[in-house]
């Protein structure tokens, strides 16, 4: 384990840039929601952050997770067994001033959340539909279009997004996920950092499986 002292960690407060449009959310320490990011009703775990023009609803993101440029998250659902799908008929409020929303629509939207892990990464423009499950560690692939639960570490791409492969082996992806570092004490975690950039995967989890708390 390192020896170097206790780091001084910048302020927790998450960082929201002045464009961001941001509605019944909650966020974590140290999140960072960037320019003109639109969130509706997102929980965002510690230490996560959403790059410029991302869009999530009704969404819980874990801790650590990278969101990437012009990603939607809970992509918008349309009413496909009504005469039309255009929203006229769930907000009608906004052509007729005495219609208001479809409440049962709405409600029928929030059932349909999308929930991440941690230590997930969102690339670029990718797209991630109702009701899918993102387990820990999963990479989403730029432009992808995720349609159903992806697994924890898996690395998926493609439309609809398919499984490539592995971020690590079996036998790791259990350590990681018993190790759970991204719960660690924000001071447990500065004094890894500089073993996380310089040791091997498995490097790492001997060390600090051997650390313990």
């Amino acid at each position: 384990m390192s020896e170097t002292p206790d780091p001084q960690p910048k302020t927790s407060e998450p960082r929201i840039h002045p464009t961001a449009d941001l509605k019944g959310c909650r966020l974590g320490r140290f999140c960072i929601v960037g320019e003109r990011v639109v969130l509706r009703e997102v929980v965002v775990g510690d230490f996560s952050y959403f790059e410029r023009h991302a869009e999530a609803i009704y969404t819980r993101i874990g801790k650590f997770c990278s969101i990437a440029a012009n990603t939607r998250i809970n992509a918008l659902d349309h009413p496909m067994e009504r005469v039309t799908t255009h929203k006229v008929s769930y907000r009608p409020n906004e052509y007729f001033l005495y219609l208001g929303v479809d409440e049962g629509f709405r409600e029928r939207r929030r059932a349909r959340s999308v929930t991440t892990g941690n230590d997930v990464w969102i690339g670029h423009g990718a797209v991630v539909m109702p009701g899918v499950s993102i387990g820990n560690g999963a990479v989403i692939g730029a432009n992808a279009v995720v349609t159903r639960d992806v697994e924890p570490y898996a690395v998926v791409a493609g439309v609809p997004a398919k499984r490539l492969r592995w971020r690590f082996e079996e036998p790791v992806r259990q350590r990681i996920e018993a190790l759970a570092w991204w719960d660690w004490p924000v001071e447990r975690l500065g004094r890894a950092i500089p073993d996380m950039q310089a040791l091997p995967i498995e490097a790492f989890l001997d060390r600090w499986e051997a650390a313990g708390e």
